[in-house]
């Protein structure tokens, strides 16, 4: 379509059916470049579009073209797919990527706020992987500062209350859960009970302890099928610190004994302190360290996927990569919003393992971890999220996961019912379908254009809503047509495994496994 209009061009499905496959309202962007009506305009489109193998017709419909793609196409399209499953909805991108997600400190386990991010990094990583980009999933972990430091702290303090029994007064700020009772344990048995009661050694117990967390968060993200190619630590970015300031030029200068970022010059609203007058680092000295140093690997692209909180922090962080002389706008930072949790309609009670928040791995326990990345996977990621636990944990048709789940499955039920082999199943013709058929094989080789859609555009809810779409599809299919015994029995089982296979794969790049059967305690639909 670009090579015939010389732009982009937007395609859209008609809610009609009858109006074709997709129609584009190009005529109407073209009017006034043109001084001609829509109409008009869409005429002399649709009359320029020779007979091809692609389409069996292109009409100009009240300023609309609209394209009916032709029957041999898709019946060779769906034939390709099928015979080459494992490249289905692939493309061969190859612009090389670096994506940071999650990035949470190693102060405690992940909740359900790092865990929307987590499940929204992933799932992009999992589609630009499918799409053929080279990328990478980096974890950032802030394992330096203060944050740190109050880790220690806490340790010391769960310990002596839970192990030596003393009566202990809390600070106002401290980290509290029965993962510090079980690091004070641990070190206990490593150091001795004296780590417990010596202030000088907060430090040193805290730089243990944090890889103990990672643990944890490594597995929490594990558990919900979650990995990463890289790890890097803020405090191995700070010997660097020295070259990298050098580096930044006329972007830093000094005054009241600190150290600023002119961040100003780049559209923040206020310059930025880098080195405190006691010389320590802030958490931006940090981050210009770690961008530079992700900026020397010569990606493509960069992408941050950030907590909502940290909006304001996009700025400063943009304009300390331009004064390490690198192009901003290779940097994309998105946002993840918050998480309201209800239990029948009331809200979740905080994690009693945690003590102030809700856990990612409480919500895995509860409704699996499925779910969970359905759920966070379903809205889009800069928009407020307030779902019900309840709901997701019913084996019918008002849980989506487990709909489409069990259209995956109903498909297998089907198929295994045929005396039909494979390959009479495989050489039968998509051609000829009735209308309901014709349009659950067009849904079902729209998946391409999906992925691609829901990387491009950042929304991955996309992708959910269209599996969604075609299990609805496939259960009326399945209800209004009768299959197995009939002389299309080997046409109509070709065109559900083509579903299946749509299915199937759109689950993956959600991380989810497609189920072949459902238990005999799940209810049919």
């Amino acid at each position: 379509m670009r090579e015939k209009f010389g732009r982009e061009v937007v395609l859209e499905k008609p809610k009609d059916r009858s109006f074709g496959h997709f129609a584009t309202p190009i005529a109407f962007s073209l009017a006034k470049e043109l001084k001609k009506s829509p109409m008009a305009i869409s005429d002399e489109l649709a009359s320029s579009f020779e007979q091809s193998d692609v389409f069996n017709s292109v009409e100009s419909v009240k300023g609309y073209l609209n394209f009916r793609l032709s029957e041999n196409f898709l019946n060779d399209y769906a034939s390709w797919a099928l015979q080459n499953q494992d490249e289905f909805a692939k493309q061969d991108k190859k612009e090389k990527i670096l994506l940071e997600f999650v990035s949470a400190n190693p102060t405690g386990p992940l909740h359900i706020g790092h865990a929307r991010g987590a499940v929204y990094g992933d799932t992009l990583y999992r589609l630009a992987k499918h799409l053929g980009y080279d990328i990478t999933a980096e974890y950032y972990v802030n394992d330096a500062g203060n944050q740190i430091d109050l880790l220690g702290l806490s340790i010391q303090l769960d310990g002596r209350e839970n192990i030596l029994k003393e009566s202990v007064e809390y600070p106002q700020s401290y980290y509290r859960g029965e993962y510090l009772t079980k690091l004070a344990e641990e070190a206990v048995s490593r150091f001795g009970k004296e780590i417990l009661s010596d202030e000088s050694r907060q430090k040193e117990l805290a730089l243990w302890a944090k890889d103990g967390v990672m643990e944890i968060i490594t597995k929490d993200l594990a558990d919900t099928n979650i990995f990463f190619d890289n790890f890097v630590n803020e405090s191995s970015l700070y010997a660097d610190w020295d070259r990298v300031m050098v580096k930044m030029g006329s972007g830093i200068y000094e005054k009241d004994d600190k150290i600023w970022i002119a961040s100003t010059q780049k559209g923040d609203d206020n310059d930025r302190v880098v080195v405190r007058e006691d010389g320590r680092p802030t958490y931006l000295a940090g981050d210009i360290v770690y961008h530079n140093q992700k900026f020397e690997q010569a990606y493509d692209h960069y992408i941050n996927i950030w907590g909502a909180d940290h909006h304001g922090y996009i700025a400063r962080v943009k304009a300390s990569v331009e004064f390490l002389g690198y192009d901003g706008n290779k940097l994309e930072i998105l946002l993840s919003q918050m998480v309201s949790l209800l239990k029948d309609g009331e809200p979740y009670k905080m994690s009693k393992r945690a003590g102030n928040v809700i856990l990612m791995s409480d919500i895995v326990e509860e409704i699996g971890s499925d779910a969970l990345r359905f759920i966070f996977a379903s809205k889009k990621s800069d928009t407020a999220l307030e779902f019900d636990l309840a709901e997701f944990k019913k084996q019918d048709s008002s849980n989506p996961i487990f709909y489409i789940q069990y259209a995956h499955a109903r498909i297998k039920t089907v198929i295994s019912k045929s005396s039909l082999t494979e390959d009479e199943i495989m050489s039968a013709t998509l051609k000829n379908l009735d209308e309901n058929a014709d349009i659950l094989m067009f849904d079902a080789l729209l998946l391409p254009e999906i992925v691609e859609d829901a990387f491009a555009s950042r929304q991955i809810q996309k992708l959910p809503e269209y599996l969604k779409s075609l299990a609805a599809s496939t259960h009326k299919f399945y209800y209004d047509c009768r299959i197995i015994g009939t002389k299309d029995e080997a046409k109509f089982l070709k065109l559900l495994t083509l579903v299946a296979l749509s299915l199937r794969v759109g689950l993956s790049l959600m991380g989810i496994k497609a189920k072949d059967y459902m238990s005999k305690e799940e209810e049919t639909i």
